[in-house]
């Protein structure tokens, strides 16, 4: 069963299984797409949520919208209170501020061609795709400040690495909108510098699109070896 209705204002959609396993998954951004993985969540029983953002860009609230939403889903439905996180592209951003911020309620993370560099998309310096006037419109920061900003997720990743949050992290070879190198890269780089769990798979002349795998058996597999619930 599907349902849609607000909370505080904001649009929320719940997915609820069958047969309920008490655990949940939060999608972070683009609910409705490359669903494949949430699916097969559902169907194991997981809870599967989502809180419209303010901007797939990141607004400070949306991150506190998710903090409310956990504390919705735990009261309403009695799941436990940490999440697994699903997060392609811009969604991967809002997962990590928000597994940054609280670490407390997550318990791994899926991230699929995470934006995790802003000055290589949206603002196309390197190989990434500049897509600026979108992020200016959204946030309304200037190309000059984004180069000195020191809010990207990447900034977030070491409180990642201090609580050792378990990360899938799913990226193509060949994306051009939010290249590897200059983005998922640094996620792989930091959790095997500090000995972190993290699960690297690289889609061989992979595009941004499609997110997911073929089958994505090891996703499943990474989430279900690590989501520890509470």
């Amino acid at each position: 069963m599907r349902e849609e209705f607000k909370l505080d204002d904001r649009v929320v959609v719940i997915c609820h299984p069958e047969k309920p396993n008490g655990k949940w998954a939060l999608k972070t951004e683009y609910f409705d797409a490359f669903p494949e993985v949430q699916n097969k969540l559902l169907d194991m029983g997981y809870y599967v949520a989502h809180i419209v953002n303010k901007t797939r860009w990141h607004h400070p609230s949306d991150t506190d919208a998710r903090a409310q939403l956990a504390d919705y889903m735990t009261k309403r439905f009695g799941v436990s209170k940490k999440c697994v996180i699903i997060g392609m592209s811009c969604g991967g951003m809002q997962g990590i501020y928000f597994a940054s911020k609280y670490p407390e309620l997550v318990s791994c993370m899926y991230l699929d061609a995470p934006v995790v560099n802003l000055l290589s998309c949206p603002a196309g310096f390197g190989k990434g795709m500049s897509i600026f006037d979108e992020f200016h419109q959204h946030t309304g920061m200037e190309l000059t400040e984004l180069l000195g900003y020191r809010n990207h997720p990447l900034d977030h990743l070491p409180n990642l690495v201090k609580h050792n949050i378990p990360v899938i992290l799913v990226s193509g070879d060949a994306d051009t909108v939010v290249p590897f190198d200059e983005n998922g890269k640094y996620i792989k780089d930091i959790y095997e510098k500090n000995n972190c769990i993290i699960e690297t798979i690289i889609k061989k002349g992979g595009d941004h699109h499609p997110h997911s795998l073929p089958d994505n058996t090891p996703i499943i597999d990474f989430i279900l070896k690590y989501d520890c619930g509470a």
